[in-house]
């Protein structure tokens, strides 16, 4: 997953703190580490609340925020697209992660995917599929009752054949559950959700196993990996950031001095320039250090935004420092 660099100069400052013992240090630490701002946004009815509950809970190296405090912006759409939709893209200020929810309606697996090419060759920005229904299931967990409504239905042979007819004839139909019941299924997984835990409960699975099931199915991790992605830059910013205010602190800490100079720290900070040129799509070069700080360097000195030209120091610093570890010829 892409978004490891930030993380690794986060564990290397955090290391530092620990013995520092210095509370200015440990405030930027905690800035530097603090999760990835997103804003969820989208039409009425495309189920933002749900997508917004989802990201909120599924890790905590992300939190929902206003749009006006926000890294990245998250937007939710289903089935097509807008002119509300497209108007709100091209006014997005921030990196943008667009989201298909409640992808099932396209079709789910290869024909969602081919659904999103389709939206994406629109709008110009990737699009990814995602079922926040069965997100929030997965993480939220069904009552007893639920568990039990799904396990009944899974016993019985008609159970699963009515939801093939939709809603209402799931709810008519002649089956050893309550309706209220089955409608608490359907408001917590739909259609698709309901006959996916009916099938994995016909096949023994544990509810553990089936929360597993709903959430690979449900494509929130590939959004998880998106919206690290679209962060990039935010987190690569929070590093520059740090690191000024630590060689302000660093005039007079010589403990600080050393930290910043040391291997690990600008190796640290070449990896989270890594995950900005990646995000972009730039190639990062040879694969060999000295090959690829030459190349980052002449790239630094570029006609490129402050951004990319600080990326290209630091992948060169960083691609020297292994060079020199490596001990290899010129």
């Amino acid at each position: 997953m892409r978004g490891h660099g930030h993380q690794v100069f986060v564990d290397e400052l955090t290391q530092f703190v620990a013995g520092a013992a210095d509370q200015r240090v440990t405030a930027i630490a905690e800035r530097v580490a603090g999760p990835l701002r997103v804003a969820v946004n989208g039409r009425r009815g495309v189920g933002c609340a749900t997508v917004a509950r989802v990201l909120d809970r599924v890790t905590p190296g992300i939190t929902v925020t206003p749009p006006e405090r926000a890294d990245v912006a998250l937007y939710v759409t289903v089935e097509v697209l807008k002119p509300e939709d497209r108007e709100a893209l091209a006014a997005a200020r921030r990196p943008v992660v667009v989201v298909l929810n409640k992808a099932d309606l396209a079709g789910f697996g290869c024909a969602a995917q081919a659904r999103c090419a389709q939206l994406a060759a629109l709008i110009g920005v990737p699009v990814e599929p995602m079922i926040g229904l069965l997100a929030a299931a997965a993480l939220d967990d069904l009552d007893a009752g639920s568990w039990a409504a799904l396990r009944a239905l899974a016993a019985h042979p008609g159970g699963s054949q009515c939801l093939d007819s939709g809603s209402e004839d799931f709810l008519a139909a002649q089956l050893p559950v309550p309706t209220e019941d089955r409608e608490r299924l359907l408001q917590t997984l739909d259609l698709f959700g309901t006959a996916l835990g009916i099938a994995a409960a016909r096949r023994g699975k544990s509810a553990a196993q089936i929360r597993t099931l709903w959430r690979r199915v449900s494509g929130v991790d590939a959004v998880i990996d998106k919206l690290i992605a679209a962060g990039a830059e935010a987190y690569y910013r929070r590093v520059l950031r740090a690191v000024t205010e630590l060689e302000a602190l660093a005039v007079s800490d010589p403990d600080i001095s050393e930290f910043l100079s040391r291997d690990d720290t600008v190796i640290a900070r070449m990896a989270a320039a890594i995950d900005v040129v990646e995000a972009a799509g730039l190639d990062l070069g040879p694969a060999a250090p000295l090959p690829r700080a030459v190349h980052w360097h002449r790239y630094s000195g570029a006609p490129v935004c402050d951004v990319q030209r600080a990326c290209g120091a630091d992948i060169a610093r960083g691609s020297l420092r292994l060079w020199s570890r490596a001990g290899e010829a010129v």
